[in-house]
């Protein structure tokens, strides 16, 4: 005991002579730890700050938006523009000549081989609207709209093999494992209907895309902020129906003792994360009740089924579009449409240019061109932004595979030039950005990457790219990723 009270003794003389020079000059590890707990506390609010209990809160963005909702069409496989809406005359006159060695010297094809031949475009061109956008005979109904529609003509990725340049274009990175769009919009914004999730999927063309969910995929955002893929066969979201032999008011129990477990761990443990999972399961049970409702198609007046060309129980493209338009009216925020089959190599009928490709404008052309007239006639187009796009664009030679001309014709990957085009929300309606050189093979005049794309997008929907960041692996990760990416100014209303 004595030798206890003599040890405290001396362990209050020496605090009273040490110096701050010494306490300090003594404890800088500990000084260090306080300052990284600071510093990740403070990264970590420096994003949206969502109430734990309810992840999907809507949240105003960091600026005044110009829109509220986006709905994107991605055509999986990369259509050619050169047969949509990048008009070439010159490519004309070089149709059927060897392809000069200029444009092929350090070029990388995904299946060209030797010297290739050039190809005209294969399709028939006119310009419509007051703006004279040059739009294609594939398009006859899109066409009408063409002073709704904002056309960039440079867009260029670094990426030409489909899986990369598709991560590529719905997350920002080639590489499998980070947020897509979908995903940082609801993390910023949340979502308007508490009963749905705030991304939605949709896929027609009887195939998912190569890399599957992960271009849906939250990444290193909380899982809550991943697409929700939905099912035109079977239950429209898989497990929203009670399994046999339990009714709603059984899941309601169930649900009720499972959230006082999950809120006794919470407040052992204070995992803001287990307040999150509350929230998911409350939001999957009244999901129950709202995706069916929204899921219906059948109840859409006769002419609005006849507008979009609908097919009501199968997977169709035409009913997706018409989802799209009933998701967006019920404030989803983010809905994702994914088409499949407009790889156009030429390599078999379906994938021809002269064969499959226009069976894959005639199945798109009309229900586009329906969701803007739908969405226009509703007042939703003012808010509303409506995204076409591929993952890259094509070459103006026709592909050769093992340096032969193939029977039927096709254009292989090129990823120095395709065509986006935008309406509604925040964009100028009738306006072509950029030009790409004579042949349509790169950009020749405002070319536009895509993180400045990423960083456009997110400016429309109230957000600076720069700032909207979550601390991951040592770097505040974005959208946009470490590269600099600049807004697209020219074509904002």
């Amino acid at each position: 005991m004595h030798a206890e009270t003599l040890l405290n003794e001396l362990r209050k003389r020496q605090l009273e002579t040490d110096t701050r020079r010494q306490f300090l000059k003594t404890c800088t590890t500990g000084l260090g730890s306080f300052f990284m707990a600071d510093h990740l506390a403070g990264a970590a609010k420096a994003g949206p700050q969502h109430d734990p209990g309810n992840p999907l809160s809507s949240l105003s963005p960091q600026f005044n938006p110009k829109v509220k909702r986006v709905i994107y069409l991605h055509m999986i496989g990369a259509p050619s523009q050169l047969e949509l809406f990048d008009y070439k005359p010159e490519l004309e006159k070089l149709d059927g000549k060897p392809c000069p060695a200029e444009f092929l010297e350090g070029k990388r094809f995904a299946f060209i081989q030797g010297t290739p031949n050039m190809m005209g475009p294969q399709a028939k061109f006119q310009q419509h609207g007051d703006s004279g956008a040059w739009i294609s005979d594939r398009l006859p109904h899109l066409a009408k709209h063409a002073d709704d529609l904002c056309f960039i003509k440079t867009m260029n990725t670094d990426q030409f093999n489909h899986g990369p340049a598709q991560l590529m274009v719905q997350t920002g990175n080639a590489q499998i494992g980070y947020p897509s769009i979908g995903s940082w919009v609801t993390w910023g914004m949340g979502t308007e209907n508490s009963d749905m999730p705030g991304f939605m999927v949709l896929l027609s063309g009887g195939r998912i895309p190569r890399v599957g969910k992960a271009l849906w995929s939250a990444g290193f955002l909380p899982s809550v902020y991943q697409g929700v893929q939905c099912r035109s066969v079977g239950d429209p979201v898989l497990n929203v129906s009670n399994p046999a032999g339990t009714n709603r008011e059984i899941r309601r129990k169930a649900l009720d003792t499972l959230n006082k477990l999950n809120q006794s761990t919470f407040n052992e443990f204070g995992d803001p994360e287990t307040l999150t999972r509350i929230a998911q399961y409350e939001m999957a049970f009244r999901m129950q009740t709202a995706v069916p409702e929204v899921m219906s198609i059948e109840e859409e007046p006769e002419s609005i089924q006849e507008m979009y060309g609908t097919d009501p129980g199968r997977e169709s493209f035409a009913n997706n579009c018409l989802l799209a338009r009933r998701l967006a009216e019920r404030g989803v925020r983010y809905i994702q449409l994914f088409d499949w089959g407009w790889d156009s190599h030429g390599a078999s009928k379906g994938e021809a240019l002269n064969e499959g490709f226009l069976d894959k404008c005639e199945q798109v052309d009309k229900p586009i061109s329906a969701l803007l007239t739908d969405l226009k006639q509703r007042g939703m187009l003012e808010d509303t932004l409506v995204i076409w796009s591929g993952e890259f664009g094509r070459t103006p030679m026709r592909e050769n595979r093992g340096g032969q001309e193939m029977a039927l014709k096709g254009r292989d990957h090129n990823p120095d030039a395709f065509t986006l085009w935008m309406a509604g929300a925040g964009v100028k309606g009738g306006t072509t950005y950029g030009e790409t050189d004579p042949i349509g093979y790169n950009a020749a005049l405002n070319p536009v990457q895509v993180n400045d794309f990423h960083a456009t997008l997110l400016h429309l929907l109230g957000f600076d790219h720069r700032k909207l960041t979550i601390p991951f692996q040592g770097l505040q990760q974005k959208l946009t990723g470490v590269n600099h990416a600049e807004i697209v100014k020219g074509i904002l209303a």
